[in-house]
C-alpha cells in the first residue's frame, strides 16, 4: 500500500468531453446492417481542431478553476494518453504553457495504455507527499481510437480528466491510500508503426480486466481494514457498460455505488480518462464525508486503486466550473461520413 508522509489530496479537478456524438446504432449500420446487441448508446468524437493537448488544456483549466491557486505554483504537469498528437515531443509541455505554468514545471507524458493518468496520480501522490511539490497536475486523456468495424469502434470515445495534487489540509478530498498491481499480460497492443491497436478479445476480460482490477481493489481494502459497505461511491475503469458492473459485484459494490460514475454509455470509452472522468462525475455529486473507491485498468497490465475521502470544501470548489453532466449535455449528433472525416479514417496517400 502507498502512503505518503504526509497528508495529499485533490486540490482541483476538471473534465472535457468533446460535444460531438456518434451513436452506436450508426455505427452498427455501417458495418453490420442492425442494431442488435449495441454495447453503448454513443461515444464522444473530438471535433477537427481538438486532441489529447487541446482537451487536457480545458480540463485543466477548470482544474485549476476549483483549485484557486495560481498556474505558476504548480511543480509538475504530467499527461497520460495512449494517443499523444506526437510520437517525438511532448504533450505536457505545451499544455503548461498553454495553461501558464512554464518555464518553471517539471513536465513529460505517461503512458501504461488505460491506466496513464491514474499512473500520474500515483507520481503526482509521491512529489506532493514528499514535500518536493506543493502542486502537481496529472491529467489522463484520450481520443477515440478502433478500427474501422472493430469492435471497439463501437466504444472508443474520448475525453477525460484533469487533477491537482495538493496538501491535505487545502483538499477538497484527501487521498487516504493507494495500491498497484501489476502484470505481464497482453491483452491490448499496438505496434509504432500500426495505425490501429490490436487486442485478445475475451482475453482482455479474464484474466486482463477482471483479475488487475479485483485484485488491487481487495488488497487495498484489506490493508486498510475497510470493505465495500465503508465506501459510498466506486469508480471501475469502464471499457463497456458490463465489465465495471461485473467487478463491482466481484468486490461487494452495488449498482447505485457505481451508477454516478458509469459515463461510458454516452461517451464511451476515454481510455486514460475512463476512471478519472467517472470520478469527476462522482465528486460532482458526492456529500463531505463520503468515501470514493477508484480502480483503473491498463492493458499490459496493472490497475492503481485509491481510497478517497470528501471533504467540506467540495462544496464550494466544485460549482467554480463546469460539471462533468454539463459537457455531457452539451452534444452534436454526427453521421459516420462525418465521424470518418473528423478522425481522418480515410488515408488519402
Amino acid at each position: 500500500m502507498l502512503k505518503t508522509n504526509r497528508s495529499v489530496g485533490i486540490v482541483g479537478y476538471g473534465a472535457y468531453v468533446p460535444q460531438y456524438r456518434l451513436p452506436a446504432a450508426e455505427v452498427a449500420r455501417v458495418w453490420a446492417g442492425g442494431e442488435e446487441g449495441l454495447p453503448i448508446k454513443e461515444k464522444a468524437v473530438p471535433g477537427m481542431d481538438e486532441d489529447v493537448i487541446t482537451m487536457s488544456i480545458e480540463a485543466s483549466r477548470n482544474a485549476l478553476k476549483r483549485a484557486g491557486i495560481s498556474p505558476e505554483e504548480l511543480r509538475a504537469v504530467w499527461i497520460g494518453s495512449e494517443s499523444h498528437p506526437y510520437a517525438v515531443k511532448p504533450s505536457g509541455t505545451v499544455v503548461a504553457e498553454a495553461i501558464g505554468a512554464s518555464p518553471s514545471i517539471q513536465s513529460g507524458d505517461w503512458e501504461f495504455a488505460c491506466k496513464a493518468g491514474t499512473e500520474a496520480m500515483v507520481a503526482a501522490m509521491g512529489l506532493v507527499g514528499s514535500g518536493m511539490a506543493r502542486y502537481a497536475l496529472a491529467v489522463g486523456m484520450d481520443t477515440a481510437q478502433g478500427r474501422p468495424g472493430d469492435a471497439l469502434e463501437y466504444t472508443a470515445g474520448a475525453g477525460g480528466a484533469a487533477y491537482i495534487l495538493g496538501p491535505g489540509e487545502e483538499s477538497l478530498a484527501v487521498i487516504e491510500a493507494s495500491y498497484s498491481f501489476v502484470s505481464d499480460t497482453p491483452d491490448f497492443w499496438r505496434r509504432a508503426e500500426a495505425k490501429y491497436p490490436e487486442h485478445g478479445q475475451r482475453f482482455t476480460g479474464e484474466p486482463a480486466y477482471f483479475h488487475h482490477i479485483s485484485s488491487a481493489g481487495k488488497a487495498l481494502m484489506q490493508m486498510m481494514g475497510t470493505s465495500a459497505g465503508d465506501y459510498q461511491y466506486a469508480v471501475f475503469h469502464q471499457p463497456n457498460t458490463k465489465f465495471p458492473q461485473r467487478v463491482a459485484g466481484m468486490l461487494g459494490f452495488s449498482a447505485e455505488q457505481i451508477k454516478p460514475g458509469l459515463l461510458v454509455p454516452v461517451i464511451g470509452n476515454t481510455y486514460a480518462g475512463a476512471a478519472m472522468i467517472g470520478l469527476t462525475a462522482t465528486l460532482d455529486v458526492a456529500q463531505p464525508g463520503d468515501r470514493i473507491l477508484m480502480v483503473s485498468f491498463g492493458s499490459g497490465a496493472g490497475s492503481d486503486a485509491f481510497s478517497i475521502l470528501v471533504t467540506d470544501a467540495l462544496l464550494e470548489r466544485r460549482e467554480k466550473a463546469l460539471r462533468t453532466a454539463d459537457y455531457i449535455a452539451r452534444r452534436t449528433e454526427i453521421d459516420y461520413a462525418t465521424y470518418v472525416r473528423l478522425r481522418g479514417k480515410l488515408a488519402m496517400k
